[in-house]
């Protein structure tokens, strides 16, 4: 292929792809109002198992789901419901991140619980947690970072459908000469994620939001971000703004004579997958940390970490940590007004996990397994 053909054929595939984003953010601009849960007579919790460790996770959520929501699943105010089809075994086979009758099943629920996913390497499959976040509209994925002997109360507003993710398998080639992929930024998509941000420091009296970029770099799109983020602050007076950039946030996160002043922070969406497994590592590995990725119909909840295919292989797969799935319920809890059963859940796993140990993961046969924690979790107070 010579070169202008080359030319020629990437400039229609940019029009198309340009012209798909700016549809999406005519849509994005029109809104929807979030669905009240409180309000709600009848809440769809879908179970999404996943690949790899994902299965046993999962069945050790739903035995703790179970307990806490027994008067509510006994009188069909909340229904557990599985959702069979997302594994790499059906996506390769199907060639879709997402098979069309498991969207289907995904779509008919309010929240989603999920396990982690496989993303194989290369190729053109893409992830499913990008897919489901487009799908689904899932604009902010937050995770809450807490350390408090080390004065550490963070909480990550991470935008989760722009930046170099909403394009990342649909980039331009050619063949043994260059690759190129693209970044995206809207007004409409970084105005909502700053918004989530500042609304939860003035719900929960916080007095500092940091916007994370490298606008001095990436000066047309991080530009933006920075930009649309104060004008989103001005309507937060209580609250400072500060910019930072994420090569210095990293190290900040590190650095014990500055870390506890952070409290919320607000970033694109690359940069908040890197910080947050970098926080989430502080906290005590990424296998503690739960996510929230939220949109104003849908919800889906899930561990951070990934599938562990060496402990699979290894046959140890059920002793895997279920803290992070665990984790994520609990923000699923929260996420749907049920505080109240969230914090039992809170304090179980911190009474379990910190206080009393009597029951020891170590993810190898030396240690206990995933089933044998939940055992222990469910004889507390829970």
């Amino acid at each position: 292929m010579d070169q202008n053909t080359s030319i020629e054929q990437a400039a229609t595939h940019f029009r198309t792809l340009l012209t798909e984003q700016l549809n999406r953010q005519a849509r994005m601009s029109q809104g929807s109002p979030a669905k009240d849960f409180s309000r709600m007579e009848r809440i769809v919790i879908g179970l999404i198992p996943g690949d790899g460790i994902g299965p046993i996770l999962m069945a050790q959520a739903r035995r703790v789901l179970e307990k806490l929501l027994a008067a509510e699943l006994a009188v069909g105010r909340v229904e557990l419901r599985d959702i069979e089809g997302l594994t790499i075994e059906n996506r390769t086979a199907q060639g879709k991140a997402i098979p069309d009758e498991v969207l289907a099943a995904i779509k008919d629920c309010d929240v989603l619980l999920k396990g982690p996913t496989e993303t194989p390497k290369g190729g053109t499959l893409e992830s499913a947690n990008v897919a489901m976040r487009r799908e689904l509209d899932l604009f902010a994925n937050v995770r809450p970072v807490s350390v408090p002997k080390l004065g550490i109360d963070w909480t990550f507003f991470r935008e989760n459908t722009e930046g170099e993710y909403a394009l990342g398998s649909r980039g331009i080639e050619v063949p043994g000469m260059l690759s190129m992929d693209f970044k995206v930024t809207t007004d409409a998509g970084t105005r909502r994620i700053a918004k989530a941000a500042f609304d939860f420091a003035r719900a929960n009296g916080k007095t500092n939001v940091a916007i994370v970029t490298k606008a001095n770099i990436m000066k047309k799109t991080d530009g933006m971000f920075t930009r649309i983020c104060h004008e989103v602050a001005a309507d937060y007076p209580e609250i400072t703004a500060e910019d930072w950039y994420i090569d210095i946030m990293t190290a900040n996160l590190v650095n014990p004579e500055i870390r506890s002043r952070f409290q919320v922070f607000v970033l694109p969406n690359l940069y908040g997958d890197i910080i947050t497994d970098e926080a989430a590592q502080i906290q005590g590995g990424v296998g503690t940390a739960g996510s929230a990725n939220t949109g104003s119909q849908y919800a889906m909840f899930e561990a951070v970490h990934g599938t562990a295919p060496r402990l699979i292989a290894d046959g140890e797969g059920d002793y895997a940590n279920p803290a992070s799935i665990l984790k994520a319920a609990e923000l699923l809890l929260r996420h749907i007004a049920m505080a109240d059963k969230a914090d039992q859940l809170a304090a179980a796993m911190s009474l379990c996990a910190e206080t009393e140990r009597r029951v020891v993961m170590t993810g190898h046969r030396d240690g206990a397994s995933c089933a044998q924690f939940v055992d222990y979790l469910l004889g507390t107070r829970l």
